[in-house]
């Protein structure tokens, strides 16, 4: 495989990657929590050795006015970062909004098990769902907003011809 294949491959595991942790860094605690029950059924959470155990703090937001102008410091959001390692040696990071330490440490272990193979049944089971929900969020306040938009428009008068 040439370099440029083998960097290609990289950089799509790695935007994957970054899908995946942003998808579990925004899901809701409750349907994260949920959904992976679900998918354990009634086996208890996968073996694995805490190497950052889930600790609480905060991150700067930073915003742009318009989506477009120059980025200024929004305010602080607390979030809750965790990271684990699994026998066979895969490495899983967790960073979730809030203060709950066990959607860290599952966000962490979602990421470890998909890096050691099972992303698929994964993706299939808990992160397609989390997607779906924060897209009709979307649209639902795209919605919103839609319905409150005017339309200016200007009327030409005769007299001023």
């Amino acid at each position: 495989m040439s370099n440029s294949a083998m960097q290609s491959v990289e950089d799509g595991a790695q935007a994957s990657r970054r899908a995946r942790l942003s998808t579990l860094a925004r899901a809701p605690e409750a349907e994260l929590l949920a959904l992976w029950s679900s998918w354990l059924g009634d086996r208890a959470d996968p073996a694995h050795e805490v190497l950052r155990p889930p600790e609480i703090g905060t991150v700067m937001v930073r915003g742009r006015a318009g989506a477009t102008g120059a980025p200024f410091n929004l305010g602080e959001m607390t979030v809750t970062r965790a990271a684990v390692r699994l026998p066979d040696g895969a490495v899983g990071h967790g960073h979730v909004q809030g203060r709950s330490k066990r959607a860290a440490l599952v966000a962490a272990l979602i990421d470890a098990l998909s890096e050691a193979g099972q992303a698929e049944a994964l993706d299939a089971a808990i992160l397609a769902p989390l997607r779906r929900q924060a897209e009709a969020v979307r649209s639902g306040r795209a919605a919103r907003a839609a319905a409150t938009k005017v339309e200016f428009f200007t009327m030409v008068r005769g007299d001023n011809a």
